[in-house]
């Protein structure tokens, strides 16, 4: 099922309006780094990044090294950036916005 990909200049109004998000992939993506107290504090995140990502049906493309989870999300069948993809990053920035 094709998903409509962003405008580059929607994507870039709504990147701005998310907290540490930036594009990667010359504009097809954008990514964040967040940094935790230790790895289980960044693999418990993980967790609740892969519930949400389940909920969604829009999974994430990250790495996590001890204390540091990398996050990029794309939307593969729109060749880029997509609304799933904004709602991905909010719903992470909310996610984090309730923990602390």
């Amino acid at each position: 099922m094709a998903v409509e990909g962003l405008a580059r200049s929607e994507a870039e109004e709504l990147v701005a309006g998310l907290e540490g998000w930036t594009f990667t992939r010359d504009g097809d993506a954008i990514s964040r780094t967040f940094k935790f107290g230790d790895f289980s504090e960044a693999f418990a995140f993980m967790t609740r990044v892969a519930m949400i990502a389940e909920q969604e049906d829009h999974h994430p493309e990250w790495s996590n090294v001890y204390n540091k989870v990398q996050i990029e999300l794309t939307t593969h069948d729109a060749n880029g950036l997509s609304m799933r993809d904004i709602k991905m990053a909010r719903s992470i920035e909310q996610l984090l916005a309730s923990e602390s």
